[in-house]
């Protein structure tokens, strides 16, 4: 079975992703992905630079991350045509290596993480969608202390993405994420003992 794991932007998908590694699932991670379609030599780069122009490159010709999400998660219009750039440079990726881990063992299950997976449209790709779930104000305090944003600068990321609430609605299987590492720990193995292997 394939499975899209996806969630909110500080629900703790990482967490849960390693999780269910640990357990035995193979791990795509689309995020890993999108760095490597933007890397130096990469056509999705030389295609961003000459859309948001040489400003959003380091001098050692690298992304400049922190340029590029100022620009992006200020204007919808902006993050579009980034994502148009982007996109199908990672899905392409995306379904290579999961044929790939598929063919190599067909029993085991193989986990996406796509954080974007709803907004992108991506759902008709898995055999099932698992969301990693926390309430918007426990990601929105969690989002301002990892990445030491502003309420307001967290509150543009958070409503960059579909609200969390309406992921969870969607979802084939639901990991609540408030608690302690131990109770997700505990929620992931219980998921694994059933759906682990086909």
């Amino acid at each position: 079975m394939n499975m899209g794991l996806t969630g909110g932007i500080a629900t703790g998908k990482s967490t849960v992703s390693r999780l269910l590694t640990e357990c035995g699932a193979a791990l795509v991670d689309a995020d890993r992905i999108a760095r490597e379609v933007v890397e130096p030599g990469q056509a999705s780069l030389r295609l961003i630079a000459e859309r948001f122009g040489q400003a959003v490159l380091l001098e050692n010709g690298a992304l400049n991350r922190k340029k590029l999400g100022e620009i992006v998660f200020a204007d919808p219009a902006e993050r579009e045509a980034l994502e148009r750039i982007t996109h199908p440079a990672i899905r392409a990726v995306m379904k290579e290596r999961m044929a790939r881990l598929e063919r190599e063992d067909p029993s085991r299950l193989v986990v996406v993480d796509v954080p974007l997976l709803y907004e992108s449209e991506l759902s008709s790709l898995f055999q099932k969608v698992m969301v990693v779930y926390v309430p918007r104000e426990v990601q929105l305090e969690r989002l301002m202390e990892r990445d030491g944003l502003s309420r307001e600068a967290a509150e543009r990321r958070l409503h960059a993405q579909m609200d969390i609430e309406e992921k969870r609605k969607r979802a084939d299987f639901v990991i609540d994420n408030r608690g302690s590492l131990e109770e997700t720990t505990r929620l992931v193995e219980s998921f694994w003992r059933e759906n682990g292997r086909l």
